[in-house]
């Protein structure tokens, strides 16, 4: 879990760094991870510089009217991409990435408790990832976080 720990204290400094840097500004859209992505990124430098905006959208309903998500199954790696390429629409971000999955402790939309989806948009390109986290829900959320983070980290490097 140090792992862990560390990167939800560090990247959100290279991140800052690195998105200054391309000269990029950033979006999100979290489900899962209850806005805690946006809140970390705020402790990065000059995030009032980069950081357009976050959303957390819980409700399907939410998802779809705000971010443009489809109907079907929002634990999925579809869901994902269209929350990352709503959020960089709505706040006009270079750089979107999103959380969607089961944080348990049961299974959500037939997925296993654990199962998690991050997404993202970079310059209009849109992709996901999915993972597979063990632990209590409070586990999966830290889990998924920093995940989201590296994520965030590596596309940052690619601007």
């Amino acid at each position: 879990m140090d792992a862990v720990k560390d990167a939800l204290e560090e990247l959100p400094h290279r991140i800052a760094d690195e998105v200054e840097r391309a000269g990029i500004t950033v979006g999100l859209a979290e489900s899962l991870t209850c806005g805690n992505l946006t809140g970390a990124l705020g402790k990065g430098g000059n995030s009032g510089e980069w950081l357009s905006g976050g959303i957390v959208a819980y409700q399907t309903e939410i998802k779809q009217a705000v971010l443009g998500v489809g109907e079907g199954p929002v634990v999925s790696a579809r869901c994902a991409e269209e929350m990352a390429a709503g959020a960089a629409k709505l706040f006009n971000s270079d750089l979107a990435i999103s959380t969607t999955g089961a944080g348990g402790p049961g299974p959500l939309e037939g997925q296993p408790a654990g199962t998690v989806f991050i997404g993202w948009s970079l310059f209009g390109e849109a992709g996901s990832a999915q993972y597979s986290f063990d632990g209590e829900p409070a586990e999966v959320l830290e889990k998924t976080e920093a995940a989201a983070l590296r994520k965030l980290y590596e596309l940052a490097q690619k601007a």
